[in-house]
């Protein structure tokens, strides 16, 4: 008994020793205090770290401030909340957590062996719309990332009237500004937050590439032109972000061009109007920061995101100086190698009537080379067809016309097409629709697509964060065992083909649409 009992006594101690080491090994410290994160298998994943103060009372609508220090050593072992907004009921990323106004934190994977050599760092930026998302979703997890060899960032930002709102009473409060877009003011924080403090999680703070997906995306676009962003990150990957304007097109802060949208200021203003506070005053803003959150938040949601009484991202002068497009065109933005694309059913807004307005604006002349192109045979479908002539417009054009800005300027961009479907999908979806990209480059199928995941499946995400991972690793997203990613060349046109067989290089078949496409993209611009 007694031999049994030490072997009993040595076991608990082996145990609690193990315990303790495994608690070292998932402790870090950053500026603000010591955290103690989770060790998940290969991977230890820290979660809900403040990167700024809550943005919440006399800081609803300023520029995120410094998150506050903390004693002793601070639990991140779940996701804080995200961001204030209405969940959407048919989000392909449901959210983990019940959304708050107090939400400005993030999200770190790394793993579990220590490397001699930093690690190239990843941030993640959500979509949504810029009114819903947020960083705790299954699907938004790091944990495949950090397995091979990256330090995985994903973080929250302020969604909707919190995160993209003026009013003459902020411009008088702060007329050096910034103004306007503080959800663009969270994302710079956290880039800040990760340049001061990633090296704590093995990550190189001189190897960081942005991505993002939808509003995401658009986000990435705006950050690479952005004075406030520059030298903070040194890749980016666009999915679906457009690249041509942005989900509020030339709307300003202040001011605005005779016939252009009404500024910032007077939809804020107007949205005051409407919950019942007037005036112009610090009276008015007093009211307005004391009013409760599901005031503020009045319903919004990507159903109702076209409100007149939300702004959605504006120029403001300070971080989003411009439409991208443009920036990029003159030669501006930051000079780093990006990967861009779209997917096969993406997402666009038609507001179309009838098949005859849907082809309008390709003009006479090309009436019937779009009718060719986009419906041949001569079905009338106008949901169809106007879906996919917006989404060329929306989605896939600019991607492409990123990446021939960029090829002129000789700016290494490698352009996608993600054409694959899941297989328990195929019989209802014709092609990949908008967001269904992001399981598989972030190699999260499994949480998508519980059992009915296949092996197709599988090694299609394999695949794709196998390139997104090289990319970050390198610049350059080709490695041994795939097919070769070329550089985008305007006169080969060659994308990287994401199909239902495998990733496949070849010239774009979608080249008269997307030159279609171009000519009316091309009209709005001028």
């Amino acid at each position: 008994m007694d031999i049994v009992k030490t072997l009993s006594i040595a076991g608990v101690a082996l145990a609690l020793l193990a315990g303790a080491a495994q608690a070292e090994t998932a402790r870090v410290t950053v500026a603000s205090g010591a955290l103690q994160g989770v060790v998940e298998g290969e991977v230890v994943a820290f979660k809900g770290v403040p990167f700024a103060a809550p943005p919440v009372g006399d800081l609803r609508w300023r520029p995120p401030q410094p998150a506050a220090s903390w004693s002793g050593v601070r639990p991140a072992a779940a996701y804080g909340a995200d961001c204030m907004q209405k969940p959407f009921p048919s989000d392909a990323a449901p959210l983990g957590t019940t959304p708050a106004e107090d939400c400005l934190v993030l999200n770190v994977w790394r793993p579990v062996k220590a490397s001699a050599a930093k690690l190239p760092v990843m941030v993640w930026i959500y979509g949504g719309g810029f009114v819903n998302g947020g960083s705790s979703p299954a699907v938004y997890a790091g944990t495949e990332f950090a397995k091979n060899g990256v330090v995985f960032v994903s973080f929250n930002y302020r969604l909707g009237r919190f995160g993209f709102f003026g009013h003459p009473a902020l411009t008088r409060e702060s007329p050096d500004g910034p103004l306007g877009n503080y959800g663009f003011m969270d994302q710079v924080a956290a880039l800040q937050w990760v340049r001061h403090n990633i090296e704590a999680f093995g990550g190189d703070p001189g190897n960081v590439t942005i991505f993002g997906e939808s509003a995401g995306g658009f986000s990435v676009h705006t950050l690479a032109t952005s004075p406030a962003a520059q030298g903070l990150f040194h890749k980016a990957i666009v999915q679906s972000g457009g690249g041509r304007g942005s989900l509020s097109p030339g709307r300003r802060v202040t001011g605005g061009a005779p016939g252009g949208p009404p500024s910032g200021e007077a939809v804020g203003l107007a949205f005051a109007k409407r919950i019942g506070i007037e005036g112009e005053d610090a009276a008015a803003l007093a009211a307005l920061r004391e009013a409760p959150a599901e005031t503020i938040l009045s319903g919004l949601d990507m159903m109702t995101m076209f409100d007149p009484t939300y702004s959605g991202p504006m120029i403001d002068g300070k971080i989003a100086v411009g439409e991208p497009g443009a920036i990029y065109k003159a030669g501006g933005g930051a000079k780093i190698p990006m990967i861009l694309g779209a997917n096969s059913m993406d997402i666009g807004f038609s507001q179309a009537r009838t098949i005859d307005e849907v082809f309008a604006p390709f003009g006479a002349a090309n009436r019937a080379k779009a009718q060719a192109a986009y419906d041949p045979a001569n079905s009338g479908n106008l949901r169809m067809v106007g879906m996919t002539v917006a989404s060329d417009q929306m989605m896939v054009e600019p991607a492409r016309y990123v990446a021939r800005t960029f090829a002129a300027q000789s700016r290494p961009a490698y352009a996608y097409r993600f054409s694959y479907v899941a297989e328990s999908m195929r019989k209802e979806w014709p092609g990949a629709p908008h967001a269904t990209d992001i399981p598989f480059v972030l190699n999260t199928v499994k949480a998508k697509y519980g059992a009915a995941l296949t092996a197709s499946d599988a090694k299609a995400a394999e695949a794709a964060s196998a390139y997104w991972i090289a990319f970050a690793k390198t610049g350059d997203p080709n490695g041994p065992g795939r097919p070769k990613w070329p550089a985008y060349e305007p006169a080969s046109d060659q994308i990287l083909d994401f199909t239902n067989d495998g990733p496949v290089a070849k010239a774009d078949p979608w080249k008269v649409r997307l030159d279609l496409a171009e000519s009316v993209n091309d009209k709005a611009v001028h």
